[in-house]
């Protein structure tokens, strides 16, 4: 099925062969031929009604991430190869938080008929490059027709014998340390939209075209979590974690929510784990990015008070006893005996509440 995959740009060439052309049938196979050989988990993999996976440990870590067209990633941003890498992070980095190890990928594609089969190439190898970078593979999926590109990416992963990492452990005491970088993606998504909002990535000029700005923008359109550090703070002994995909206090927050605990993040720490900005912002834009942009999936997690970190994790904050709720002020639509509390923040930056969004929101966003 090689040569289906043409050489020139298929946006520059209307004889190039399309999804359509070739038919689904026909696409599933190169698909599968452009993947490469399943791992030794995999005992039935594409080309039955369903895969059948190994599993050692007798437990399976799953879960889903839909990557949609105009909401997650833009054609005219991201090359296809960058739309598969992003595609399968995303899911393996929320495997790696409950510190598993990813092993495998279910992947269905809807796409328009018109979309060219070169496109579909390189986001396969995009997909595969970065399982391969997670130890992961391929096993199945599903293809459709839609108006627009549509990925639902379900993830697979195994715990080695391990228990879970939940998000519902942390202890007040415990020490809050993220591993992998902070607010790059929300960075990099801020250069692309400062520039001309049509421009492949490629050619956004992203103020100076430095490596900085190319690195953030790369963070943005193929993020790389650190998929070895769940496994690694689950040995540590990580009472919770969770990975960074909406932003940071967004995201502390489910940990403090779950674990009946309040979050203090220290701007201190976070200035020294993200280090100088880069030219195009401020220090204040750099911080809020770390504090608010997700999209990193960089890992967090709460470990017992003295616990030796590696120098990759980075301490920024403290888990707290939950202060006594106070009560609101009296209002003349608030009668003392209909007084009702106000519930404490659940995470606190310098010992005060965020007075602003604190991540991203699907639905209110």
């Amino acid at each position: 099925m090689g040569a289906l995959i043409p050489t020139n740009d298929p946006l520059a060439d209307p004889s190039a062969p399309t999804v359509a052309s070739v038919g689904e049938f026909g696409l599933i196979s190169a698909i599968s031929a452009w993947l490469p050989p399943p791992g030794a988990r995999t005992l039935t993999g594409i080309g039955d009604d369903a895969a059948v996976l190994a599993t050692p440990d007798g437990r399976v870590v799953a879960t889903t991430d839909f990557l949609l067209e105009g909401r997650h990633f833009r054609r005219t941003w991201s090359g296809p190869r960058d739309v598969g890498h992003k595609a399968a992070a995303r899911s393996l980095a929320d495997v790696a938080a409950m510190g598993a190890v990813p092993t495998a990928l279910l992947v269905a594609l809807a796409a328009p008929p018109d979309l060219p089969v070169s496109w579909v190439a390189e986001f396969t190898r995009g997909l595969a490059a970065e399982c391969a970078r997670a130890g992961a593979t391929v096993i199945g999926g599903d293809t459709a027709r839609a108006d627009s590109i549509l990925l639902a990416i379900t993830a697979l992963g195994d715990l080695a014998g391990r228990p879970p990492v939940l998000r519902s452990g942390a202890r007040p005491g415990d020490v809050i340390a993220v591993c992998g970088p902070l607010g790059h993606a929300a960075a990099g998504l801020a250069l692309l939209q400062s520039a001309q909002p049509s421009a492949p990535a490629s050619r956004v000029p992203a103020g100076p075209r430095d490596s900085a700005a190319a690195s953030l923008i790369a963070a943005q359109l193929s993020p790389s979590p650190p998929y070895a550090a769940g496994p690694e703070a689950a040995a540590l002994g990580a009472t919770a974690m969770i990975d960074i995909s909406d932003g940071l206090i967004a995201d502390l927050a489910h940990i403090a929510v779950a674990s009946n605990v309040q979050i203090n993040l220290k701007t201190a720490d976070i200035r020294t784990a993200l280090g100088s900005p880069p030219p195009q912002f401020t220090p204040d834009q750099w911080l809020t990015f770390a504090l608010t942009g997700g999209e990193d999936h960089s890992l967090a997690a709460a470990f017992p008070p003295q616990t030796p970190l590696p120098p990759h994790w980075h301490p920024i904050a403290e888990a707290r006893q939950v202060p006594p709720q106070a009560p609101q002020p009296l209002t003349p639509a608030t009668q003392p005996s209909t007084l009702d509390t106000q519930p404490p923040a659940t995470v606190l930056v310098d010992g005060r509440p965020w007075s602003s969004s604190g991540g991203w929101d699907h639905f209110a966003d």
